[in-house]
This record gives C-alpha cells, sequence and structure tokens, in this order.
C-alpha cells in the first residue's frame, strides 16, 4: 500500500507562486505516475499535472506554462510549483499516486488527504 502526505499550500495573492509538495511511503517502488489534482468549490475534482516514472509530464491546459510538476531527490517526492497564480486556482489539491493493477485492470490510485490553496485577487 501507498500512504502520500502533502505539504505546502496555503494564501497568496494573485500573480503570486506556491509550491506544494508530496511524499510518498510504503509500496513506492509499485508506483509508476504521480500526480496532483484539484477540486474547487462546487466543482469536480479535476486533473492538474502527473509526471511518470519517465518522467514524462501532463499538465491541464489551464495550467500549462504556469505550473511546472517535478520528482523531487528522493524519487518518492512530487513537487509543483505555480506561479501566476489566478483566483480561479483555489481548490484543494489532491497528491495521487498511480500503481498498476495486473492483468490488464488497470491504475489503482491513492490520494492525499489535500492541501487547501486560496488565491485572493
Amino acid at each position: 500500500q501507498v500512504q502520500l502526505e502533502e505539504s505546502g499550500g496555503g494564501l497568496v495573492q494573485a500573480g503570486g507562486s506556491l509550491r506544494l509538495s508530496c511524499a510518498a511511503s510504503g509500496s513506492i517502488f509499485s508506483i509508476n505516475v504521480l500526480g496532483w489534482y484539484r477540486q474547487a468549490p462546487g466543482k469536480q475534482r479535476e486533473l492538474v499535472a502527473t509526471i511518470t516514472s519517465g518522467l514524462t509530464t501532463t499538465y491541464a491546459d489551464s495550467v500549462k506554462g504556469r505550473f511546472t510538476i517535478s520528482r523531487g531527490d528522493a524519487k518518492n517526492t512530487v513537487n509543483l510549483q505555480m506561479g501566476s497564480l489566478k483566483s480561479e486556482d483555489t481548490a484543494v489539491y489532491y497528491c495521487a499516486a498511480g500503481v498498476p493493477q495486473p492483468y490488464g485492470l488497470g491504475t489503482s490510485w491513492t490520494w492525499g488527504q489535500g492541501t487547501r490553496v486560496t488565491v485572493s485577487s
């Protein structure tokens, strides 16, 4: 099993920057993708960015050019550097770890408890 612990988040003014970090523990060698998702009030959870064990990254269109996802020096960590923040970036941000399942059964996801990011305009 995988456990995730997030850090960072908080209150920032529009145009500012913030960095989120997530550390995975447990069966970390089974993880093939780490990512960040977010959920704004009254909205569904959405993808922000992911990074695979091969360092392939994906981003939501809404954050491209402003956010950067990276793996930490310790391979069980993932960071999200957020810049040029907008009020619409306000949300609870969740770290996620994907573990491939055998027999083509897809990916099992583990979620962190979330960290709140509030961008004031």
